[in-house]
């Protein structure tokens, strides 16, 4: 078995990567492979569906009004959410904030902002803060310094599951036996919360993030490359070159939640970093951290050099924040935490 995929490993060459692909002009790149990756999510554009909000269980933070918020993200269900609004005269800037896999499915939202209406899932998520974010909640730390904060659920977590970690692989599969993804749902249903949240009147639309850590991270830059209501964004803890993620022991190789960052057939044509690329020439953010067992040294390397290529060859690499966290594995701790918080200050 192993020497088909071996040889289908070899045979991966990303001829869409910029300055591999024909096309020389990078606008025209951009828009070439964006249109590539929309073909590969296999779930169709869901704009005209009206957003149709509802507003409920308005509470009082500590400088910033917390609510809760039910969209229409596409035509097959309603998604609530917490929305977070700086106290004061906006337009104000914007966060789109997109939680974590974990495999920890009882809170989705509630891993990044703090529940208020919920006693049970407080105490999950005060336990999920404390593990994995320095006892913080980061969607309440971005309303108290003046960022409008969305954060929903993805299918499978809090209001939308819980799944079990088994029933993943089976929930993929029904997506693909009706000619879908899994995967493209949830690309195409963070696309649409950054326009709803871009078209909030609250909102400044010039300067709205998506930031996000592990398959959060993912979901940022994926948003990112996908959406031009996203004018900056920050990944902690998901890049990486596909081939070098793919050895013995990696999650990729495993199923079950790899199957919510699997588009079929898009790595006939773009690698990873490749397809985080068509956001250039924006401001972009990727930390990682060097003892993290999910993302191998040189797979981070490896995707760290190519967007560093793109962002040069758009003269755009002072925009372009890559570090590597010497003592930190898969985490987002506070201190990195604060220097997230301090780059969207600078570029939004």
């Amino acid at each position: 078995m192993r020497e088909p995929l071996g040889a289908l490993k070899g045979e991966l060459d990303f001829p869409l990567a910029w300055g591999t692909s024909p096309v020389r002009d990078f606008t025209s790149w951009r828009r070439a492979a964006r249109s590539k990756v929309e073909e590969h999510l296999l779930v169709d554009r869901q704009n005209g569906t009206p957003y149709a909000p509802e507003f409920t269980l308005r509470s009082q933070g500590e400088g910033y009004t917390r609510e809760l918020v039910t969209v229409s993200l596409t035509r097959h269900e309603r998604v609530r959410g917490t929305l977070l609004t700086p106290h004061g005269t906006g337009p104000f800037p914007a966060v789109l904030l997109l939680h974590d896999h974990g495999s920890m499915f009882d809170i989705g939202k509630e891993k990044l902002v703090q529940p208020w209406y919920d006693e049970t899932r407080l105490a999950s998520a005060q336990a999920w803060a404390q593990a994995h974010f320095s006892g913080r909640f980061v969607g309440d730390e971005l309303a108290r310094r003046g960022y409008v904060v969305l954060c929903l659920d993805a299918l499978g977590w809090g209001d939308r599951g819980p799944l079990t970690y088994d029933q993943q692989q089976a929930l993929a599969a029904n997506f693909y036996n009706l000619g879908s993804s899994l995967a493209g749902l949830m690309a195409r249903e963070d696309a649409r919360a950054a326009g709803f949240l871009a078209g909030l009147d609250r909102v400044d639309a010039r300067r709205v993030a998506a930031v996000g850590f592990s398959m959060g991270g993912y979901r940022a830059w994926q948003t990112a490359a996908l959406s031009d209501d996203i004018a900056a964004a920050a990944s902690v803890c998901w890049m990486t070159g596909l081939k070098e993620m793919m050895v013995p022991g990696n999650n990729t190789l495993r199923g079950q939640s790899a199957y919510y960052m699997l588009h079929p057939g898009l790595a006939r044509h773009l690698d990873i970093p490749d397809v985080a690329s068509i956001a250039a020439p924006r401001p972009m953010l990727f930390f990682d951290g060097a003892l993290d067992t999910l993302f191998p040294a040189d797979g981070v390397r490896v995707a760290h050099d190519k967007l560093r290529a793109v962002w040069r060859s758009c003269h755009a690499e002072e925009r372009l924040h890559l570090k590597t966290w010497p003592d930190l594995g898969h985490a987002f701790v506070a201190r990195m935490q604060d220097e997230v918080f301090a780059w969207l200050d600078r570029v939004l």
